[in-house]
């Protein structure tokens, strides 16, 4: 399967249309047609509906698309990587969960763009769990998460700080008036629960039980979109602190108690050479932690 290929795809994937696809590669519209049919026979599988005017993708050409995505993304910042000049630079993308430690990583950069000028740093905002499964593709050069990386693959470096469990409520709600929220009144609480790996075995410490008690409504990966249900009275988020500015809103945020916390890491994986833009990036946050 060669990477002119997979462009070709996925300029017919974006265009809908083969021709449409041919006249945005300058190449005729039978060339796209072999190629995208040699393709298949490759394969071994359909990836396109016939008999409709726009392309529509079959299940296995939508996760081939997918793929082919993250496959052309990665070797773009391979090129933009390799193809340096003396001086440093490069891109680097960092996976980020929600957190108020991210403060030490945007000094970092800060500090990083007058050094290297040269070098960009991308981020995406994304749950942890996502973070580090294209960590781990190979399409980020660090993820930042907030449950510990107890794992032999992964280097790690703790980011200062530490940001309390509490719940994101409405002004409105009787407990908002309450100083702390315990763990006896969370299990009779509407939840809206994070999707974060880890966060059972988070809360069933802090309980000393299981959380099969807890009434979980919904859950969410970034805190965001969250808060919008708890705006309109879907029940409580359980969230970290200073994710969510609730000044001037009709939200509020009640610490858990007795007090949980959780820390962040960056992290990347052992062996996994790191460009030079990736090392430069990594030494200047050593460098703040330290």
């Amino acid at each position: 399967m060669e990477l002119r290929v997979l462009a070709y795809f996925l300029a017919v994937v974006d265009a809908k249309n083969i021709s449409r696809a041919a006249r945005q590669l300058h190449v005729s519209q039978p060339t796209v047609s072999r190629q995208l049919q040699a393709l298949e026979d490759e394969l071994g599988v359909p990836l396109f509906e016939r008999g409709s005017r726009e392309i529509q993708l079959t299940s296995d050409g939508l996760y081939l698309a997918n793929q082919a995505r993250q496959i052309t993304a990665l070797v773009d910042k391979t090129l933009t990587n390799i193809h340096q000049t003396k001086t440093i630079s490069g891109t680097v993308l960092i996976g980020c969960g929600e957190s108020q430690m991210m403060g030490t990583v945007a000094q970092s950069i800060n500090t990083l763009k007058h050094e290297h000028p040269g070098v960009q740093i991308n981020l995406f905002s994304t749950d942890g769990n996502t973070a580090v499964e294209r960590l781990q593709a190979g399409i980020f050069d660090f993820a930042i998460v907030m449950t510990p990386m107890m794992d032999h693959r992964y280097n790690f470096i703790r980011l200062p700080g530490a940001s309390r469990w509490g719940l994101l409520l409405p002004k409105s709600s009787p407990l908002a008036r309450q100083k702390s929220i315990s763990a006896e009144q969370l299990t009779n609480i509407d939840l809206i629960a994070p999707q974060q790996k880890g966060i059972d075995e988070l809360f069933e410490n802090w309980l000393g039980h299981s959380t099969d008690q807890f009434h979980i409504i919904s859950t969410y990966n970034l805190l965001y979109n969250a808060s919008i249900l708890v705006s309109a009275g879907v029940g409580a988020a359980l969230c970290l602190d200073n994710i969510i500015n609730t000044n001037h809103t009709a939200l509020t945020f009640v610490p858990l108690i007795p007090t949980l916390q959780s820390m962040a890491s960056l992290v990347w994986l052992k062996g996994r050479p790191l460009s030079d833009a990736a090392s430069a990036f990594l030494n200047q946050l050593q460098a703040a932690v330290s």
